[in-house]
């Protein structure tokens, strides 16, 4: 017969929410049997459980212990639960096996007592524990585990202060890895290494809780993809590999699409100007946001020792006043300005021609290592019209303030003359090329490019647009004879100066109208 605290014990477990099961076995054997209650925290140890939580707790109920006898007291299962307790702890068997854990014996100890101070602390260790698996594990880049052991742990008290401090250090270390992808993707961006790049924002992306992250760095990518990593409209220039000087500067085109060439309905139209076509840019470039000058020049010329055409040939096209024409010089050079006199050191290099263009963007690109060039045609026509359809890039007529170095009907040379064809009611104050970026630039912050001095392209010439590349890239045949230059200047007509005007020459040609622009891939 089962004593009388023996029956206390079963009604009480009976009135908790534990099944009486979970704590005891019924003991078949006669009393003072040799089978006794099985030692507390003898059972086996399974070694690779020891360290990591197999099975989540919220799956485990508290395993039964050996049977006791039926002399046994709830003070003496407490008291043997909670040595058990104690010796799995000291042991590491914090969650398994189910029978033998530190946490199935506290939890055994708190149906019984649910004020026991010392199984309460007891499941503090074992939270302590379980919160520190979690920590360790996202410390090894396993987010997702981390997450979740953290939520098992959890379940084994109701108090939140030591989930909480472990869902801040896992956050702490996710952020720390997230920057540290951050500047890996950054660094695979700068190094064009864009396959990489996109490796890792699959990473970031598995991680979760990095949106904000992901999606700049896309928008970054998809810059560094179009821009080379720089921005539409941005400034750049680069250094000379172990010398002490810089390009000229250049400015970053955004990418986009235009209808390049003029339509028939456009005043002073030529037939060379077309078919339109539409032409679209799917990578940006920047092109030089001035002419270059004659100071720029220089420095090619005295670190090469390059002989220009007009150098070769002893002569060039200057600017005669009195006739209004321009007329064959001898002893004429990059040095001098329209005039035949030296030229100032700020204002656009003429007397070159496309050949010394030419050496010039490829003494760049050696000098750099970056891919510069002179522009294709149709990114100059993109370039001067500014993301305008109109004649000019201010608009269809004469500007209502001073834009370009163009021919106004208000200008006049030093020797009292003026133009016969003109912008009406317009001056700019210079008669011949002026000092670089004496105006206002157009839209994308290029300046001079419809007036100064025409420029060279590096497109050879055709007579109309029929099978022009739709992708931006110079036209380009072995062996063609004549280049084509681009944009208006001081003394074309307004005709001349429209965004869609082209013309040719052969590549040694130079004179007092002719300059050029750098451009540069990114």
């Amino acid at each position: 017969m089962l004593q009388a605290r023996q029956w206390i014990c079963i009604l009480l477990l009976a009135a908790s929410a534990v099944p009486a099961a979970h704590l005891y076995a019924q003991n078949d054997e006669p009393a003072g049997s040799e089978r006794e209650f099985e030692r507390l925290g003898d059972g086996p140890v399974d070694d690779e459980l020891e360290l990591q939580l197999t099975v989540p707790v919220r799956d485990l109920a508290p395993a039964a212990p050996a049977p006791v006898p039926e002399s046994a007291t709830r003070e003496q299962v407490i008291e043997r639960d909670l040595a058990a307790g104690a010796a799995a702890l000291q042991a590491g068997r914090i969650d398994q096996p189910l029978k033998n854990c530190a946490w199935t014996y506290y939890r055994n100890v708190l149906d019984l007592d649910p004020e026991n101070a010392i199984a309460q602390q007891g499941l503090v260790e074992v939270q302590k524990v379980l919160v520190a698996r979690a920590v360790k594990v996202a410390s090894e880049l396993d987010f997702e585990s981390a997450s979740r052991m953290l939520e098992d742990a959890a379940l084994v008290r109701e108090s939140r202060e030591l989930i909480d401090q472990g869902e801040e250090d896992i956050a702490a270390l996710k952020l720390m890895h997230v920057e540290t992808l951050e500047t890996k993707a950054v660094r695979a961006m700068d190094d064009g290494d864009f396959a990489q790049a996109e490796r890792v924002l699959v990473e970031l992306i598995a991680i979760g809780d990095a949106d904000s992250t992901v999606n700049q760095l896309r928008r970054r990518l998809e810059e560094a993809r179009s821009y080379g990593g720089f921005k539409p409209g941005q400034v750049i220039r680069d250094h000379f590999i172990n010398q002490g000087f810089w390009t000229p500067e250049s400015v970053v085109v955004l990418a986009g699409s235009y209808i390049m060439g003029s339509s028939a309905f456009e005043d002073g139209r030529q037939d060379n100007e077309g078919p339109t076509h539409r032409v679209t840019f799917r990578r940006g470039f920047a092109i030089g946001r001035t002419e270059v000058t004659v100071r720029e020049f220089r420095k090619f010329v005295d670190k090469t020792g390059y002989h220009t055409d007009a150098e070769k040939q002893r002569y060039s096209m200057v600017y005669n006043h009195h006739s209004g024409r321009l007329t064959k010089r001898e002893r004429v050079s990059w040095e001098n300005n329209y005039e035949g006199e030296e030229a100032k050191d700020d204002e656009p290099v003429v007397h070159v021609s496309w050949n010394d263009a030419n050496a010039y963007v490829q003494w760049l690109a050696r000098g750099t290592g970056k891919a510069y060039r002179l522009p294709s045609e149709a990114e100059f026509e993109y370039a001067v019209r500014g993301g305008r359809v109109t004649r000019f890039w201010w608009g269809d007529g004469t500007p209502a303030k001073r834009v370009e170095n163009l021919t106004g009907e208000e200008d006049l040379s030093p020797g009292r003359r003026q133009w016969s064809s003109f912008f009406d009611d317009y001056s700019d104050g210079f008669w011949g090329p002026a000092p670089v970026a004496s105006f206002e630039a157009n839209p994308f912050g290029l300046h001079d490019i419809a007036g100064n001095v025409g420029e060279w392209v590096r497109d050879c010439w055709h007579d109309s647009y029929l099978r022009a590349p739709a992708d931006g890239s110079a036209w380009i045949n072995p062996g063609c004879k004549s280049r084509i230059i681009r944009g208006g200047y001081w003394a074309s007509s307004p005709d001349q100066a429209r965004s869609a005007y082209r013309t040719k020459a052969k590549p040694d040609r130079r004179d007092a109208l002719i300059g050029f622009r750098i451009a540069r891939d990114l």
